[in-house]
């Protein structure tokens, strides 16, 4: 099993990476006029939970994402995770 250096070494710059890419999807964001929609309420409802000290971040996001309702409806106005693609 890697230490947190030798993980840090494997993966620092792409972790890095995607971090940049997200502040920059951020920043394109805060540049477009308009009213964001529910998307990016969850999205920036997702972003403080990595800084938690925890050990389940990922699923604690992906679960931020997911539909939880148990209601069943005829014909469901999207797919189950919030911000998929309406067909």
């Amino acid at each position: 099993m890697l230490n947190k250096k030798e993980l840090l070494d494997l993966q620092f710059i792409d972790a890095r990476a995607r971090l940049i890419d997200i502040a920059a999807f951020l920043d394109r964001l805060d540049r477009h006029e308009g009213e964001g929609d529910i998307r990016l309420k969850y999205y920036k409802a997702t972003l403080p939970i990595l800084l938690e000290d925890r050990p389940d971040r990922a699923k604690a996001v992906l679960e931020a994402f997911s539909d939880h309702s148990e209601e069943l409806t005829d014909t469901a106005p999207f797919q189950g995770a919030t911000g998929a693609p309406v067909k």
